[in-house]
């Protein structure tokens, strides 16, 4: 029996396909843009997770100055020294290895070509506080980095552009003034979470960087590595209260310094990129009860149209659960090809957008089949009244319809 309920439900959408086109058109829409919006959210999530791996796990970032959106126009807080760095890495327990940085600009220049690029000068303990492996050449020895060589290791986009795709270990090029020995290539990380290029970049010691371009010894950042073992949040109070005493920051007046977290941030972008991802599904999802509306609106339609039909099969023994069952079937199938379609379209728009977004192409079994499940259940909860109420036609009044 609902074998062929099944059929003659098929048999009808086939009869008027464009007005089941049309009827099922805000189901494909729906499905189509729950999926498409919550798939393309959590591989949003994954690039940002993925970006904030790239900063290294276990991570404190050390800035002077109070963060984004906050202090006034008083005077620029100071940097920091390298007395700082010493302290940290001898008086905090838990801190694996502290790396500072001095930060310049500079035009490279190199047969001809230039690029303009950023210099980060650094110790050795930057690699092992932000592990950034080489795909060729070596790191600086503890000898060129006391005596401050210009050898440095430069970044892939630097490379591409400088040596246009080539070999440039071994070779020498100009940054300003200063000539540099190229002694390894880094490997690719891309696009930062803020849009900026970490690839774009040349990585030199800290001396070097210092008495050639900044001219003088502050330290604009410190990244300092964290043992497993230890809270973040307990090596990040110890820190602060280290740098308030060597900064003679009174009680009652704000740091003049921030510390940010790699995990918090972490945490807080995937919470926010969830919470956007719910809010857009909820909104798409407001199509499949447009749609499911369209459908029992149409199925109200077709009930009227086929008054006569349904008279003569409850006068010849058809029973009245065997009519509420036909154009029951008829709205699930209805809903259920709606939702079919608006995957197979989902995935189409997904593969599309994800490489002009730059994120990583996922398929979701669960979203896809929650999806499906529920324009089923839609076609069940409005196709219900208009097959209750063919159900419950009267056979005499129903062959009397003109």
């Amino acid at each position: 029996m609902l074998g062929t309920t099944f059929l003659l439900a098929l048999r009808s959408i086939r009869r008027h396909l464009l007005r089941s086109f049309l009827t099922i058109l805000g189901i494909v829409i729906g499905v189509g843009a729950v999926v498409t919006m919550v798939t393309l959210g959590k591989a949003t999530t994954a690039a940002v997770q993925s970006q904030i791996a790239a900063l290294g796990t276990n991570i404190l970032q050390i800035r002077p100055g109070q963060g984004f959106g906050r202090g006034g126009g008083g005077p620029r807080p100071p940097d920091f020294k390298p007395e700082d760095v010493t302290a940290i890495a001898g008086q905090i327990a838990g801190v694996t290895a502290v790396a500072p940085q001095a930060q310049a600009s500079a035009t490279a220049i190199y047969e001809g070509a230039n690029w303009s690029t950023t210099i980060n000068g650094t110790t050795a303990a930057y690699f092992q506080v932000q592990p950034w492996p080489l795909v060729s050449g070596r790191q600086w020895t503890p000898q060129e980095e006391q005596a401050g060589k210009a050898v440095c290791i430069i970044g892939n986009t630097v490379r591409q552009n400088l040596f246009r795709g080539g070999e440039a270990v071994g070779e020498r090029f100009r940054l300003g003034d200063v000539s540099c020995d190229v002694i390894g290539v880094l490997s690719t990380k891309g696009q930062a979470g803020f849009g900026g290029d970490q690839d774009d970049i040349v990585i030199m010691p800290i001396k070097t960087v210092q008495r050639r371009f900044t001219g003088n010894r502050d330290v604009r950042l410190m990244l300092v590595g964290v043992d497993q073992a230890y809270a973040t949040s307990t090596v990040q109070a110890s820190i602060t209260q280290l740098l308030r005493e060597r900064r003679t920051i009174t009680d009652g007046r704000e740091d003049d310094f921030n510390i940010f977290d790699t995990k918090q941030i972490s945490d807080t972008l995937t919470g926010t990129t969830t919470a956007l991802t719910r809010i857009v599904a909820a909104v798409a999802a407001i199509s499949l009860v447009v749609g499911g509306i369209g459908i029992m609106n149409i199925m109200l339609v077709s009930v009227t149209e086929r008054t006569r039909e349904i008279g003569i099969r409850l006068a010849i023994g058809a029973v009245a659960r065997e009519v509420l069952l036909q154009f029951l079937v008829e709205a699930v199938a209805l809903s259920c090809l709606g939702g079919l379609i608006g995957l197979v379209l989902a995935q189409a728009v997904i593969a599309g957008l994800t490489p002009l977004l730059q994120v990583p192409w996922t398929f979701d079994p669960r979203i896809n089949l929650v999806a499906f499940a529920i324009s089923a259940v839609i076609g069940v909860v409005f196709g219900y009244f208009p097959a209750r109420r063919a159900a419950a036609l009267n056979p005499i009044d129903a062959l009397r319809h003109e």
